[in-house]
């Protein structure tokens, strides 16, 4: 994908960590490259921003209508029982927002899912295979992909 001409780089630790769903109106949609959950992450394409706070009211309205709208799609479509959304931060500044279909079945029920079980990288072929399932559940979001 594209920067945008407003000086949005995606954070390096994001960029090794991610897949590239696509970009949605604000957001740039990645997938955590872990295959224990479905795990998408949403970043608005903004230069700086480390906070939902800062970002001006037209681009918050967006970003709370992708994230529910992705949410509901991801929790449908992958059967989960809780959609965990959360913003940490703590180790990768730039503003990205999490969001995690739990079900009881997975790995880390029902405790948060970071330091419980290592990181299960996708092979090629299921990385090739989850995003384009996840770009067809997104396309007429107005996905945009390189």
């Amino acid at each position: 994908m594209s920067q945008s001409g407003n000086g949005f780089e995606l954070h390096p630790q994001l960029a090794k960590d991610c897949l590239v769903v696509g970009d949605l109106a604000l957001d740039r949609v990645l997938l955590m490259n872990d295959a224990n959950y479905p795990w998408l992450v949403l970043v608005p394409r903004r230069a700086g921003l480390r906070e939902l706070y800062e970002l001006d009211a037209a681009d918050l309205a967006v970003f709370w209508q992708e994230s529910a709208d992705v949410g509901r799609r991801i929790m449908t479509h992958f059967g989960g029982g809780k959609l965990n959304v959360a913003a940490l931060g703590n180790q990768v500044p730039q503003l990205h927002v999490h969001h995690v279909v739990r079900r009881e079945a997975d790995a880390a029920w029902p405790r948060p899912i970071w330091g419980v079980v290592p990181m299960a990288p996708y092979t090629v072929e299921a990385a090739a295979s989850a995003l384009a399932e996840l770009r067809e559940l997104l396309a007429d979001m107005g996905l945009a992909t390189a």
